[in-house]
């Protein structure tokens, strides 16, 4: 008999997920409760935008080896 997941805290299920790789439908559950901006890192788009463009720049210039 399965445990009831609804009730598990979220710590609880995923110990459970770990424990029973092969149970999708914890899996499922645990997904499900996950907020997908919870651990986002949000980057200025302009500031990337020049920090790439100077790596390509330092790289072409030979300043950086690899």
């Amino acid at each position: 008999m399965k445990p009831n997941f609804e009730s598990m805290t979220r710590q609880e299920l995923k110990a459970y997920v770990l424990k029973n790789r092969d149970d999708q439908e914890a899996l499922n559950i645990l997904m499900g409760r996950r907020s997908p901006d919870n651990e986002a890192t949000w980057y200025d788009f302009a500031d990337n935008q020049e920090v790439s463009q100077d790596i390509l720049k330092r790289k072409i210039n030979q300043e950086i080896k690899n």
